[in-house]
């Protein structure tokens, strides 16, 4: 739906963008609704019809945010197939100012988890 919003430049009616991916009407107005809750799209309201607009702005800062976790990390930080094994020790390795340290939640609050929660192993290889 981004992209269909993004390519025609302007507004799309709901019914439309319904139709053109073929979902039932809950269906796309439940994933509208997600979008325009996350800021991605803009609405406006016209009596029984809603046209949708995609706020770039918004969009631009979300895939920025996103691509500032693809930057080359240093070795140490590099994942191995012999890496952190659990959510804590992923924690404890963090380093300031990445995903897990800017989320809010701590080591102690990772550690505090359902043991089973906190121990799941990773595949190997990854």
């Amino acid at each position: 739906m981004l992209l269909l919003l993004g390519q025609c430049g302007g507004e799309l009616p709901s019914g439309y963008l319904a139709a053109r991916f073929q979902h039932s009407w809950p269906t796309t107005s439940r994933h509208l609704k997600v979008l325009e809750d996350a800021g991605l799209v803009e609405v406006r309201r016209e009596r029984r019809s809603s046209n949708y607009r995609l706020n770039r702005e918004r969009l631009e800062h979300v895939v920025a945010g996103w691509l500032r976790y693809l930057e080359p990390v240093d070795p140490e930080q590099r994942w191995s197939p012999s890496g952190p094994r659990s959510t804590s020790e992923l924690a404890q390795r963090a380093p300031s100012g990445s995903i897990e340290s800017t989320s809010g939640n701590s080591s102690a609050q990772l550690e505090g988890r359902d043991e089973h929660d906190d121990t799941q192993d990773f595949p190997d290889g990854l």
